[in-house]
């Protein structure tokens, strides 16, 4: 019996929606620009911001131990922004 191409394109989809992601996130702080007038001049964040920093969220610890970034990522706006778009401060 010769599998039709319904069976083909629904054993595809199972296949994608079961597979392990192949996602794999790269720490770049210049992704968080978008959040950069919320940051540095107390502006309300964008909803790109809120993503990018949802995005980003498993580099934060990474970014809070590098000296040219601490101070932006401990800044008191930093934290008003983490809080307004629902991202939890990490523990580091």
């Amino acid at each position: 019996m010769k599998p039709s191409l319904f069976t083909f394109f629904l054993l595809s989809l199972i296949f994608l929606y079961t597979a392990p992601s192949a996602f794999s996130l790269t720490c770049r702080a210049t992704e968080l620009t978008p959040c950069a007038g919320a940051i540095l001049y107390s502006l309300p964040p964008s909803s790109a911001c809120c993503t990018k920093l949802r995005e980003q969220r498993p580099c934060l610890c990474q970014y809070k131990k590098d000296p040219s970034l601490q101070g932006y990522v401990n800044s008191k706006n930093s934290k008003k922004v983490a809080t307004t778009c629902g991202v939890p401060t990490p523990s580091c």
